[in-house]
């Protein structure tokens, strides 16, 4: 029997309008705009609706945004009657999958990911960090370009390994710059600068990891009832240890996408729903096999194709 996945996007997919048509057409999605507010007292759910953008994509705004865009969409596929068999997560969405989960409250992960965006600003002045997408090169040869850089004094390393072809690597600002055109030079076919406010995934935000480490050992966390894939090792996280040390470890370390979803595909997982803005994750996993069936929900239109589709 064919096995079904939710996977929740990470920082980068927000937008202004994100989760706007379920807000207004239904209180219980609406309930969670709210709780994020209560928790946060911020209006976390007017910069989500209304803008703008800049202040949005703010890493202590965007984390939680879309955490509640995507718990919220979740929520709603279950009650439908669409439960996963797997969950996962690219960085940030991997809170999303611990909610759904069980093993943390919404508002317990609301307050957690704000948190976690600003120890991560905090990190690393702006300007000083920096990363860039790496198209066309294997990871082996783009380990050692980073090496080599590094050891020359300009730390930069792997952060998202995404899938075939596609790497993203963060660092030093100099590091990122000089791995860039290393890597061209070594046959990369491109080097993308990405638009972020830090160096994530990598060395620098160990002080990040550092002080989040200590909020979480105030929180509740409990065993998960749906099989969670972790972003650092692949495997599955099964029980309260092993999520506590991959909420302080992912931080710093490279998110292992391509081997998170072939980690699925292994346990049979041939539907993959993407609970959240944007098609980021969808494109992604098409490219590690075009396969599998993949779904974007993010308005009405789509929830209820999905419904249809999934329910009949």
């Amino acid at each position: 029997m064919s096995k079904i996945a939710f996977i929740f996007p990470g920082q980068g997919s927000q937008k202004v309008g994100m989760g706007a048509e379920f807000v207004a057409n239904d209180e219980a999605s609406k309930a969670f705009y709210d709780q994020a507010d209560q928790a946060l007292n911020i209006k976390l759910s007017t910069l989500m609706l209304e803008g703008p953008q800049e202040e949005l994509t703010l890493t202590y705004h965007a984390q939680p945004a879309l955490l509640t865009t995507g718990v919220m969409i979740a929520s709603k596929l279950m009650e439908a009657g669409i439960t996963p068999d797997y969950t996962a997560g690219h960085s940030l969405g991997e809170y999303g999958s611990f909610v759904i989960a069980g093993s943390l409250s919404f508002e317990e992960a609301v307050k957690i990911v704000h948190k976690r965006g600003l120890y991560m600003n905090e990190a690393v002045p702006a300007g000083q960090g920096a990363m860039a997408a790496i198209l066309g090169m294997d990871e082996e040869p783009l380990k050692e370009v980073c090496a080599e850089i590094t050891n020359n004094g300009d730390l930069v390393q792997l952060a998202n390994l995404n899938c075939p072809g596609q790497i993203v690597i963060s660092g030093t600002k100099a590091g990122v710059e000089k791995a860039s055109q290393l890597a061209k030079e070594k046959g990369a076919k491109r080097a993308i600068p990405l638009d972020v406010s830090g160096p994530f995934h990598s060395e620098l935000m160990k002080d990040a990891a550092i002080k989040l480490e200590k909020e979480i050992e105030q929180v509740e966390i409990s065993q998960p009832n749906i099989p969670i894939i972790s972003n650092v090792h692949a495997g599955i996280l099964e029980d309260v240890e092993s999520i506590k040390k991959e909420m302080v470890e992912q931080v710093y370390s490279p998110v292992q996408w391509e081997r998170d979803v072939r980690k699925m595909l292994e346990c049979g997982v041939t539907t993959f729903i993407e609970c959240g803005p944007g098609k980021v994750l969808s494109g992604l996993v098409k490219k590690i096999d075009r396969s599998v069936k993949t779904y974007c929900v993010y308005d009405i239109a789509t929830f209820e194709e999905v419904v249809k589709e999934l329910k009949g």
